[in-house]
């Protein structure tokens, strides 16, 4: 059998006790660790569940895969995922590889930030598409999500919007080269992610035809930041993106972050529940009346 187990989003302890029955039972178990990282290492995990963990990249996910599935239609492997098994497309395709040997799998969900974003109060059956954004380079960025916060904004939905991460990546010059050196880890921070956000905006205000083409704005749109969602340092900031923009970056926790565009569509409670994260209740309170229309 191959098990894809979800570890949950902070440390070796959040692993749920079936995850936890299979993984001492089972013969060998790898830990992808790029699509996210639990905020221990790998040490500790396997000091709790007892078992060597062996590594697993991108490479080795994406490309190798058989070697992770090898053996395991007559025994038992497991592949830990940090979060939900299901929260990356990435899972689905080596569960789609495993069929296709003919191995039974078998998931354990566990929490993801796709539903522990609910710490910030905002409903989540009012959450739209979520959105990754890639740290830019000089010559290379991408825009394509602001479109997606765009729609879900004007239809009243709120967008989780998912900050990069850089685990085992080559620079330019390297990856030319051939030569196998990696960079240090990058974690994106929410003031790298609100600058990328407000710049794009800007660019298609200046850049369409329609002025109100984008609803979106800087001083009228409000937004969350989450900083190690499931931990006992867990932080949350909210206000609109010129404000939280303007805060020095150790106002928002250490990594891992997300954020959260809140859509146009607000009950009074998400605004009270949130409220007490701002950085300006008075503002916060006043551009979800004015703006989104929030009555009392």
């Amino acid at each position: 059998m191959f098990y894809l187990i979800g570890l949950g989003l902070f440390d070796e302890k959040d692993v749920t006790v079936r995850g936890m029955e299979v993984i001492k039972n089972c013969s060998r178990v790898y830990l992808e660790s790029y699509t996210s990282i639990l905020m221990v290492g790998k040490e500790r995990l396997e000091a709790f569940y007892g078992r060597e963990i062996i590594l697993a990249d991108r490479d080795m996910v994406e490309t190798e895969s058989d070697a992770i599935l090898e053996g395991a239609a007559q025994q038992d492997v497991a592949l830990l995922i940090v979060g939900d098994p299901l929260g990356a497309t990435t899972h689905t395709d080596i569960i789609l590889r495993a069929r296709e040997m003919h191995i039974p799998t078998q998931v354990v969900h566990n929490a993801s930030i796709m539903n522990a974003v609910g710490a910030t109060g905002l409903q989540l059956y009012n959450f739209g598409q979520a959105v990754s954004i890639p740290f830019w380079t000089e010559n290379w960025k991408p825009d394509s999500w602001l479109a997606r916060i765009e729609e879900n904004y004007k239809l009243g939905l709120h967008t989780l919007v998912l900050l990069d991460i850089k685990v085992k990546e080559q620079s330019e010059e390297n990856l030319l080269r051939g030569r196998k050196l990696y960079e240090p880890p990058r974690y994106m921070s929410p003031t790298v992610a609100l600058s990328q956000i407000i710049s794009a905006i800007e660019t298609a205000r200046s850049t369409s035809s329609e002025s109100s083409a984008i609803t979106l704005s800087s001083e009228g749109s409000l937004a969350i930041t989450l900083s190690r969602v499931g931990s006992s340092t867990q932080k949350l900031v909210a206000g609109t993106l010129a404000e939280l923009a303007s805060q020095p970056q150790e106002t928002f926790g250490d990594p891992l972050h997300a954020m959260v565009v809140v859509g146009k569509r607000l009950h009074p409670l998400e605004i009270d529940y949130a409220g007490v994260w701002a950085v300006d209740r008075e503002s916060w309170v006043r551009v979800a009346r004015e703006v989104y229309g929030v009555k009392d």
